[in-house]
């Protein structure tokens, strides 16, 4: 009903939203093949706006794509589980991706939807198997490099901006990276994506650093402790403690400190454009460019912004909904970058 009213104040998300609507219903519908049918489930349980996206793309990207995104979504789901002991944690990061191709590695961890994906791995093991040796390559590698920065990080404070690049590139520049080799394995573009991999690399730190900016309140309550990534070389600046931002005492610093860091994710604005700028097939730019102006939206929102102190701050679904109709072009990416 939010959402209605929302629309009916702003007219002109309607028919995008309309598209929004239709698109998230054909990706509920499943594949015929159970292993597929799992994942994609799965996919659209974990992250519905990326479901919405990767159905976009051309059928053997797309299932290539989604099985690396699960395989990375499960080595998260260790490393996100605060349950797990870190000396039990870190073996484990180290050596998940040689479960990648294991139709009988099941395990508990997580919550939730990513629990079933954990437990009921073994589908994914077996889509896995049917891709290309080179992407099936990609993936492994990807995921390898992942585990070990995780591990790395496990009992690591983010003390210095340096370090806060290095944990996003484990995190998500690798993921980056690995999608570019996808685009030109499975989805044709050309063979020079596969060696742009500090364009790649910024283009997933900007949506990964938006993320830790934008959750800082839901990270610092997690349950049963916090792990927070925000830079103690930039928030040090202004507090004694991270936690104290959470305070209304203590807002005017904290607004401070959120604007170093939006400062800081947009230097890597520039490189996502011209990676962008890369781009041939339209359905690889669409599932590029949606995440990255959706990006920019979040932090124009978050900048100056108190509440993201409070509680969560996002495009709404109209706003997302524009995007998401609108992108087409190179020249659309640059326009919504600018408003």
């Amino acid at each position: 009903m939010g959402a209605l009213k929302d629309a009916l104040r702003h007219p002109d998300e309607l028919l995008p939203m309309a598209a929004l609507y239709l698109s998230s219903q054909r990706v509920k519908r499943l594949p015929k093949n159970p292993d597929l049918a799992f994942c994609y489930d799965s996919l659209n349980r974990v992250s519905r706006s990326f479901a919405v996206v990767i159905a976009q793309l051309p059928p053997a990207l797309r299932d290539g794509v989604c099985v690396f995104y699960l395989v990375l979504r499960a080595l998260d789901t260790i490393e996100d589980d605060m349950s797990i002991p870190v000396a039990e944690k870190v073996p484990l990061l180290r050596s998940f991706h040689s479960h990648i191709g294991d139709e009988s590695y099941s395990s508990s961890y997580g919550a939730g939807h990513y629990r079933v994906l954990m437990q009921r791995f073994g589908h994914v093991a077996r889509v896995y198997a049917t891709l290309e040796p080179e992407a099936r390559d990609v993936i492994e590698e990807m995921c390898a490099r992942m585990g070990a920065g995780m591990a790395d990080f496990a009992e690591t404070e983010v003390e210095t901006v340096a370090q806060y690049d290095l944990y996003c590139h484990y995190v998500a520049g690798l993921v980056g990276m690995g999608l570019s080799r996808l685009f030109v394995h499975l989805g044709g573009e050309h063979p020079s994506l596969s060696a742009a991999d500090e364009l790649s690399n910024h283009m997933a730190l900007f949506l990964q650093k938006t993320n830790i900016i934008r959750d800082y309140l839901e990270d610092i309550t997690e349950e049963p402790r916090p792990r927070m990534f925000w830079p103690r070389e930039v928030w040090g600046r202004f507090a004694n403690e991270l936690a104290d931002f959470a305070e209304p005492r203590h807002r005017r610093q904290a607004v401070r400190c959120l604007n170093a860091l939006v400062l800081d994710a947009l230097r890597h604005v520039p490189f996502c454009l011209h990676y962008l700028s890369l781009l041939r097939d339209p359905a690889v730019f669409c599932f590029c460019a949606i995440p990255q102006v959706m990006a920019a939206g979040t932090l124009a929102r978050c900048l100056n912004n108190p509440r993201v102190f409070e509680g969560v701050v996002k495009m709404r679904r109209g706003e997302t909904a524009k995007v998401m109709h609108a992108l087409r072009a190179e020249e659309d990416a640059l326009l919504a970058f600018r408003g």
